[in-house]
């Protein structure tokens, strides 16, 4: 079975100017579809990666070595767990959770100017990440391909700092990019949702 390019959770229009229809139809369509395609020739030409999940593929190429094909499964598993944990609505953390993030980071300001740091200062391509690092949370970054489900973390939340995530709309802008999602955009439900350790399996495929 060949992995698919999932739909998005919300219409390309929904977040206004936050995240253009356009850039959605760049990332999305064609960056996000890329990254599947690829995946699917290669283990189409490969008879031992088929019948496995993108998770155990991630999980498999980590520990051998196959970086070109950790690219490709990685990308599709960040890029479909960044879509889920957006939302077009405001929503607010739940009671646990902002319990979690006061104990963690003081404040839920604390976090978001904790995972911008994180994300305007990565150098180059990658990812800012929080997660669940036994029972605190944390704030991490990736670089390039690299996801969070090569790691014994329980992924929350990822931001995507590559240049396709903001390039049309915030001209190459980092900050500016980050500040609009992470003050308008986070899905705290899904954020919520993910505590229970379950995250890696949201945005998982079959094989």
């Amino acid at each position: 079975m060949a992995f698919t390019l999932p739909d998005l959770p919300y219409p390309k229009d929904a977040f206004g100017s936050t995240i253009s229809a356009e850039t959605f139809e760049y990332h999305h369509g064609k960056h996000h579809a890329a990254y599947v395609n690829k995946a699917n020739e290669l283990v189409a030409a490969d008879p031992s990666l088929q019948g496995k999940s993108l998770v155990e593929l991630i999980q498999l190429a980590k520990t051998q070595g196959k970086q070109s094909l950790f690219n490709q499964v990685g990308q599709i598993w960040n890029h479909s767990f960044y879509w889920l944990g957006l939302s077009p609505e405001p929503t607010t953390p739940d009671a646990r959770l902002q319990g979690m993030i006061d104990s963690a980071f003081g404040s839920t300001q604390g976090l978001l100017d904790k995972l911008k740091a994180e994300a305007v200062g990565h150098f180059a391509s990658g990812w800012a990440a929080l997660a669940l690092d036994g029972d605190a949370l944390s704030v991490t970054s990736y670089h390039d391909a690299d996801t969070p489900v090569a790691y014994d973390v329980k992924p929350l939340w990822i931001l995507d700092v590559w240049e396709h995530a903001y390039y049309i709309d915030y001209r190459n802008a980092r900050p500016g990019y980050a500040d609009a999602l992470l003050n308008d955009g986070i899905n705290w439900d899904f954020v919520s949702q993910n505590l229970d350790g379950a995250g890696v399996s949201r945005a998982d495929q079959p094989g």
